[in-house]
């Protein structure tokens, strides 16, 4: 049968601004926009995952950091047969696709233009088009000589082939309509160059545009009107409105992945850890303490969460917490994809009902998934995600009460750059004071690059084998992938470690009120809630899962 998503009244895009635009999303999206080199992107990666740079066979064909990056979360987060993605706590990964997809289609439409420029000027003076080509392609591997007599002897011959050329021209071995081509064919791809040069500098205004104001705060919506079908035979919008639904719905899986040192995946690595485990003892020795399970404490632990917003005094507090029961599975620290539950059903991403209780009741032993209470707080704009997990064990006589904190920084600085002008320094008459004299956006090096990679958008495999393209870390999210460490921000480590004191005493509260109510003696409990809930008043983040260290 048919996919089960119901989208009623219709596929609706959400634009800039709407619920869920965080800074920490739209600093990632502005990256979709941006130019520079790929390169900048490896100085984002985070200590548990790591982007790769494939270096191009062609350097002409090289893309920028605006072009790999959307490519890469295209192909990775929404194309057909993807791997299983890691939730994105924080931002909204649908929001940051859109506006890739976005960028690819302003991309694509500059580079429709471009190719017809090609067709008129390069392929009737063909030959003209390679001498310039190779000359961009031969100043590039200059640029990137690493040796200075290979670029000093490099620099010698494109001179020479320059004056060579300026020979040809004025005196031809050729008459008639073979001298008036020659000639032709060295001036048409000028011309062509500098159409194109006006395209790309329109193009490249407009993402510098929408690159800026992402950082703004505002912006223009992402606007990707072939995700919307108009009629029933568009099948590849569909697949595309399908694709966008099934990331929200994974987005929405209660199921994480524990990788040993690199932590809880999309929630960073524990950075501390709280246990109280007491016997279970009758309160009255003549009656028996009344049967109940793991999920009992669970429940009421859940409830008392819900409140934790509310304070007795009215000032600041707590920001209304996410309560969320997770599953999580272990997968090694080098695993390279995880595995979702159920197929792409309506909800079967998620793990729910006497499923989820049976996991909370009986795997607490031996192999097979976890289940954790959490409370999560998205602060500072989505810019740090504190999640506080909470698992109850009852193994022979002893049950064990379990709080651990987990930490996602902010996205690297690297993406919340805002477009910078082309300057160069002038030294004039008073060359004790130079200036800075301002350069046009887009530089005649760059003009050649799109010029000569916009044939070739149309069939992308075969521009990235020649070009080059960015590998995205696996397992891939795309929240933890570039998160720096909260540590070294002052208030954000507050924060995190604040967080945890009233969370402690809230669930430690909620825990012997359940097993008073069952019969047990609290006694050894409350007194190991006494000295947790002392300890905790002076917490220090460590590496809590790197047992190791």
């Amino acid at each position: 049968m048919g996919d089960a998503f119901d989208f009623s009244p219709g596929a609706q895009v959400p634009l800039s601004g709407a619920a869920g635009q965080t800074a920490a999303t739209q600093a990632l999206a502005s990256a979709a926009y941006r130019d520079g080199p790929m390169d900048e992107l490896l100085k984002a990666n985070s200590d548990t995952a790591t982007s790769e740079v494939q270096k191009p066979r062609f350097a002409l064909l090289e893309p920028n950091l605006g072009e790999a990056f959307s490519r890469a979360v295209q192909k990775r987060m929404i194309d057909e047969g993807r791997k299983p993605l890691i939730q994105s706590f924080g931002i909204e990964p649908q929001t940051v696709v859109e506006h890739c997809l976005a960028a690819l289609r302003i991309r694509k439409q500059r580079d429709t233009q471009l190719t017809v420029i090609m067709v008129v000027f390069g392929l009737l003076f063909l030959p003209g088009v390679l001498l310039w080509l190779g000359g961009f392609q031969l100043r590039r591997l200059i640029a990137g000589a690493q040796n200075k007599r290979a670029g000093v002897l490099g620099t010698a011959l494109l001179l020479a082939l320059a004056v060579l050329g300026v020979i040809f021209m004025i005196k031809l071995p050729f008459n008639g309509f073979w001298g008036v081509y020659l000639r032709a064919m060295l001036i048409a791809p000028l011309i062509g160059g500098f159409w194109a040069k006006i395209i790309c500098e329109r193009t490249a205004k407009d993402l510098r545009d929408r690159w800026s104001g992402l950082l703004s705060g505002g912006g223009v919506g992402a606007k990707i009107p072939e995700a919307v079908p108009k009629n029933p035979g568009e099948s590849a919008a569909e697949r595309l409105r399908q694709s966008l639904a099934h990331l929200s719905a994974e987005q929405r899986s209660n199921v994480v992945y524990y990788a040993g040192p690199k932590g809880i995946l999309g929630m960073g690595t524990r950075w501390g850890s709280w246990q109280m485990a007491e016997d279970l003892v009758p309160s009255d020795p003549e009656k028996e303490i009344h049967p109940f399970r793991s999920w009992d404490v669970v429940r009421a632990v859940y409830d008392q969460l819900q409140l934790l917003e509310r304070s007795p005094l009215h000032t600041g507090g707590f920001t209304p917490p996410f309560v969320e029961h997770w599953v999580v599975s272990p997968i090694g620290e080098g695993a390279s994809e995880v595995s979702r539950p159920g197929g792409g059903e309506k909800g079967s991403y998620e793990i729910r009902g006497s499923e989820l209780q049976k996991i909370c009741n009986e795997q607490q032993f031996g192999s097979g998934n976890r289940h954790y209470l959490g409370v999560q707080f998205v602060l500072w704009d989505g810019q740090l995600v504190i999640t506080l997990l909470i698992t109850v064990t009852v193994l022979h006589k002893t049950l064990r009460i379990e709080i651990t904190g987990h930490a996602l920084g902010p996205v690297h600085p690297m993406f919340s750059n805002k477009p910078k002008a082309r300057t160069k320094e002038v030294k004039g008459l008073k060359f004790w004071a130079p200036t800075q004299k301002t350069l046009p956006i887009v530089h005649a090096r760059e003009v050649a690059r799109l010029t000569a990679r916009a044939p070739l958008t149309w069939y992308p495999p075969l521009l990235e084998y020649w070009g080059g393209k960015l590998k995205l870390p696996e397992p891939f999210g795309l929240r933890h992938a570039w998160a720096d460490k909260p540590w070294r921000h002052r208030f954000m480590a507050d924060d995190a470690m604040r967080a945890a004191t009233p969370v402690l005493r809230v669930v430690h509260e909620a825990a012997l009120r359940v097993l008073e109510e069952n019969g047990v003696d609290i006694t050894k409990f409350g007194n190991r809630a006494a000295f947790l809930s002392g300890a905790i008043q002076d917490p220090s983040p460590r590496k809590a899962d790197d047992y190791a260290g």
